[in-house]
């Protein structure tokens, strides 16, 4: 397999404004969603050929375009396509699949009921994978965070890596779904990752078990000097629960400071970013929403309990959505000093909405500001204090951002 590694390398590390990626945590993306559910005409029947007979028109569309189009497609490939029999099913999820990919947007997809169930696993915490995050730039599949404590992160794989090839397989030009595909599977099994990485002259082959991951949303430990170190992954449906238990181990070990770690947080659910906002910031704005010329703001309805202790948000190119909306609020309001690398710049907001056979729509409806009207879409947010981790940090296990930011609390002693 012969790969262009100078046109690869020119791309890596050249900073988050010129790239634009859409995410999927393997097994898929975690991004910013605001959950919902659609329920099923009552009079919808369950047999296929009843169902695709049902809403064969439709008035409210263009002059131009013809439902009896589409079902006459429909009846000529039942009717003409060689390999028969056809799953009727699978027509009709395509279908649906083909008209959400037409609005070319790649934070909007439809699942069909199998994906929805593993997208739903990974928001509840648990699934099976690598444990990355790993999105597209141009032709490229690139690794934009590995989970901590994931199997990605212990072969090795890093924020940046650029992936060439799966088992041998070229992935040059492949989708992130198709990526995906064959990159996941079964706990206990192997694949090999064939990257390239800023500052080596040849690919990189990396081995990784899989395993059955459960994402721990929010880890804590008190420092011996006193600052209470606190590790975001990911906004998942425990993170509010998990962060309160941290805070009230903040205020009753009487913490001198906090450092609160994003880096490499992809993001996730909207509510649970917003409520851990509140621990900071009372009663007022933590996020608007642009809706078309609409603005609606969403406010944090916490207690503040942290708002007096001194904090230092790090943050990389792998914190993304939610997590850069956490970062960007603390920053707007002068609550916290982010130390590290600009943002990955997610700037829209997806609804999810589950149907009653199982599938799922996750469409784009809106995007985000922060409280000052910060636009963070393809920008990202640039810290206070910028401290770069090189591969020569990791290598050597230094901790620049961490020491950078433990100095900086200091300074207030």
């Amino acid at each position: 397999m012969k790969i262009d590694l100078t046109s690869i390398k020119a791309r890596v590390f050249r900073g988050q404004t010129l790239i634009f990626v859409f995410c999927a945590i393997i097994l898929f993306s975690a991004g910013w969603l605001i959950k919902g559910s659609v329920d099923t005409p009552s009079n919808q029947s369950e047999s296929e050929g009843e169902v695709t007979n049902q809403y064969r028109f439709y008035d409210g569309v263009e002059d131009d375009v013809s439902f009896q189009q589409f079902w006459q497609v429909w009846d000529l490939v039942h009717e003409l396509y060689l390999r028969q029999p056809l799953s009727e099913k699978d027509l009709f999820y395509g279908a649906i699949s083909g008209m959400v990919g037409a609005l070319d947007d790649p934070y909007s997809v439809y699942f069909d009921p199998k994906d929805a169930a593993a997208f739903n696993e990974e928001l509840e915490g648990q699934y099976s994978g690598i444990g990355a995050e790993i999105g597209k730039e141009e032709d490229y599949i690139i690794v934009v965070a590995p989970l901590a404590g994931s199997p990605a992160e212990a072969a090795g794989l890093m924020s940046g890596d650029y992936i060439v090839a799966v088992d041998g397989e070229d992935v040059i030009g492949a989708t992130v779904d198709y990526a995906v595909s064959i990159i996941r599977g079964q706990a206990d099994t192997e694949v090999v990752l064939t990257i390239v990485r800023d500052g080596f002259d040849s690919t990189i082959e990396v081995p990784i078990t899989r395993g059955d991951i459960k994402i721990n949303s929010v880890e804590w430990e008190m420092r011996d000097d006193g600052i209470m170190y606190i590790k975001l992954s990911i906004f998942n449906e425990d993170t509010t629960s998990l962060f309160r238990q941290a805070a009230q181990e903040i205020l009753t070990k009487d913490a001198k400071g906090i450092i609160l770690d994003l880096r490499n947080d992809p993001g996730g659910l909207l509510t649970e970013a917003i409520n851990v906002a509140g621990f900071w910031i009372y009663n007022s704005t933590v996020v608007e929403q642009r809706i078309g010329s609409e603005i609606e703001s969403y406010s944090a309805n916490g207690q503040a309990w942290l708002s007096d202790i001194p904090t230092v948000v790090l943050v990389d190119g792998g914190s993304a959505s939610a997590s850069e909306i956490l970062a960007g609020a603390l920053q707007d309001y002068h609550l916290a000093t982010l130390i590290g690398e600009q943002t990955f710049g997610k700037g829209s907001v997806q609804d999810y909405y589950e149907f009653d056979d199982g599938s799922a729509l996750k469409v784009t409806t809106a995007e985000w500001l922060t409280p000052l009207g910060r636009s963070i879409d393809k920008v990202g947010i640039t810290p206070d204090i910028i401290v770069e981790y090189t591969t020569e940090d990791y290598e050597s296990g230094a901790t620049p951002q961490l020491d950078a930011a433990v100095s900086q609390l200091k300074k207030n002693w």
